[in-house]
């Protein structure tokens, strides 16, 4: 655990869709289809209509573009609302820079929201194949100096991944804050 002051970060290995956070973060595309991966998890375990409401949302906004973010309700899952944001597919260019701007503002809605506590996967990681070294690095420096920020209501920022690798690799990289 990485604490910052009454603020911490936990790293776990688990399911995201079990999570008990206010929010989960779905690694997404652009078009929001959640078809495969921790997406299709998350609709499987929450519902059809989350879908429904990502398909609502796209008609209205068009593609959601990489490093944004958008929210929707938590449905049938234990959290209140599921935060979708699009990391960068690794070789389109820039994705360091893409995938901070994806934590940031996954970050920002939850602070928008007033949410105290979210579960975040590693993002980009898998079929968009950013390394995940370098994943859990970003994930983790952006989330501390956001949660440094002294005008945060967010207590609790969970990195939740499914496997062993990812988790460990999570645990090594979070020993540099402790």
């Amino acid at each position: 655990m990485i604490e910052i002051g009454d603020k911490k970060i936990l790293i776990k290995k688990g399911d995201i869709t079990k999570e008990q956070s206010d929010a989960i973060v779905n690694p997404a595309n652009s078009s929001l289809n959640h078809g495969g991966g921790a997406a299709l998890a998350i609709v499987r375990a929450g519902g059809i209509e989350i879908q429904r409401d990502s398909d609502e949302l796209i008609k209205k906004i068009g593609t959601l573009p990489v490093g944004k973010a958008v929210i929707t309700y938590g449905h049938n899952l234990s959290c209140k609302f599921i935060i979708h944001t699009v990391g960068p597919i690794m070789g389109e260019g820039n994705e360091e820079k893409k995938l901070k701007k994806a934590v940031t503002s996954v970050l920002n809605l939850a602070e928008y929201y007033n949410l105290t506590s979210i579960s975040i996967p590693a993002i980009s990681s898998g079929v968009f194949r950013f390394p995940k070294e370098k994943c859990a690095e970003i994930l983790l420096k952006t989330s501390v100096e956001f949660l440094k920020k002294g005008d945060v209501d967010l207590k609790t920022i969970v990195m939740c991944n499914h496997d062993d690798k990812t988790t460990n690799i999570f645990l090594r990289e979070g020993e540099k804050y402790i």
